[in-house]
């Protein structure tokens, strides 16, 4: 999740203003939870910058401060929890994306943000009903991503089946999505499926966002089709473009045409 951002210099000196006002006697109860929301979010937003430049501990600090001000603003629990993440600390990591999900249980992040680290952390059966409840926010605007993560967590339960269900909801969704396409691919060759993980991986190279993994199994599927063209094709271009690589390394030690 990214919040939208403003220059540090300015951020600096909004929290000061903030702080100041929120420690001070004077004004109404009401003004003073605004000016708490308000010094939440900057102090969140100050903090995302802190994490995306590296600086982990900053950023860590950053985020507590913005929780003191307003224990309720989701936006903080969920970067405060991918920071917990960040650093190996996977109990306070989940405490504060169910904390961000309580507080906003419909919403398509927090539920995706959810369902993926409880999927990292092999929680699975657990994970797959917020990425459904992701999709249902009408207002989430990456539903195909949600559904994508959907089966990306199936594979780890080996439910090929399933997670090929989720990838082609996703592309119905969005047809050009990248990770679905590659993913549906390697599940229909995994199936058996060789002619129809053709389409797929053929959709996936024509995005241009070609990886020595796609030309790899796409080399595969040529191959189990009898391809021998198709396949040296394949092969042509991952020794060019990947000489270097693990895929390429492997190709004629691969003993799965």
């Amino acid at each position: 999740m990214r919040l939208d951002r403003l220059p540090v210099a300015v951020m600096l000196v909004a929290v000061l203003a903030l702080a100041g006002c929120a420690t001070s006697n004077g004004g109404s109860f009401s003004t003073r939870k605004v000016n708490d929301q308000d010094a939440a979010r900057i102090h969140t937003e100050l903090g995302q910058q802190y994490l995306e430049r590296g600086h982990l501990k900053e950023a860590l600090e950053t985020l507590k401060k913005a929780l003191q001000f307003d224990d309720d603003y989701a936006p903080a629990h969920t970067v405060i929890a991918t920071i917990y993440a960040r650093i190996g600390e996977n109990g306070q990591a989940e405490h504060h994306y169910r904390r961000a999900e309580e507080l906003k249980p419909k919403n398509g992040d927090t539920n995706n943000n959810l369902g993926v680290f409880l999927c990292r952390i092999g929680k699975v059966d657990q994970a797959l009903p917020y990425f459904e409840t992701a999709v249902r926010d009408p207002f989430y605007n990456t539903k195909d991503v949600a559904l994508a993560n959907a089966g990306r967590c199936l594979l780890k339960k080996n439910d090929y089946s399933a997670a090929e269900r989720e990838y082609r909801r996703a592309l119905a969704i969005n047809p050009v999505n990248a990770d679905a396409l590659f993913q549906l691919a390697s599940v229909l060759y995994t199936e058996g499926k060789a002619f129809q993980a053709r389409a797929f991986v053929q959709r996936f190279d024509a995005l241009g966002h070609v990886t020595a993994a796609s030309l790899l199994l796409g080399y595969r599927i040529e191959t189990r089709l009898g391809n021998a063209e198709g396949a040296q094709n394949y092969e042509k271009r991952l020794l060019a473009k990947f000489p270097d690589s693990d895929q390429a390394r492997s190709m004629h030690s691969d003993t799965s045409p």
